[in-house]
């Protein structure tokens, strides 16, 4: 009902905005770290559905879900704080939300017959919405902190950041 409503953006508006997102982000910080890892995360989700048996297709959803677990941690622990004291709280509320929510429909999928219909319905569910949220932050939430959070704090955030996705993802990636 809320897609008829509010129509998902296009690949076009997706890549314009990322595009932007990388113009933006300052190379080795926080924000171009995490358009990295949204380009993980997209190889992610296309080798889980391209797997071609129940064990590699098993495989490429652990791998994908340790990517997207450490990612929403880190943002969790650093970035949504920094949008709160950005005066961005229904910003970082929406993200912990969206990303809990996420989660939740990860540990369904993980029940499901890798190789069934259902499995592949409810990983295009899931990775629609990991790429709306993508939209949100590249398109203004994470444009907009890098902009106005100052030297200093842009150099913490960087180095948190790092820190709670190392300590998740470690080499997994």
């Amino acid at each position: 009902m809320i897609a008829a409503v509010t129509p998902p953006e296009s690949d076009a508006d997706r890549a314009e905005a990322r595009a932007k997102a990388q113009a933006t982000a300052t190379p080795g910080g926080w924000f171009a770290m995490i358009l990295d890892h949204h380009v993980l995360l997209e190889d992610a989700f296309a080798a889980t559905k391209a797997a071609g048996d129940a064990s590699a297709r098993t495989a490429a959803l652990k791998r994908l879900g340790v990517i997207l677990t450490g990612h929403a941690i880190a943002e969790e622990a650093v970035i949504y704080p920094g949008l709160g004291e950005a005066g961005e709280k229904g910003h970082a509320e929406l993200g912990y939300n969206e990303q809990v929510m996420v989660k939740m429909q990860m540990a369904m999928l993980e029940k499901l017959d890798p190789m069934s219909q259902d499995f592949l319905d409810k990983l295009e569910h899931i990775r629609g919405a990991v790429a709306h949220h993508m939209y949100q932050e590249e398109g203004t939430w994470f444009v907009e902190l890098s902009e106005q959070a100052p030297a200093a704090d842009q150099a913490m955030i960087t180095k948190r950041y790092q820190e709670e996705w190392s300590r998740y993802v470690g080499a997994e990636a």
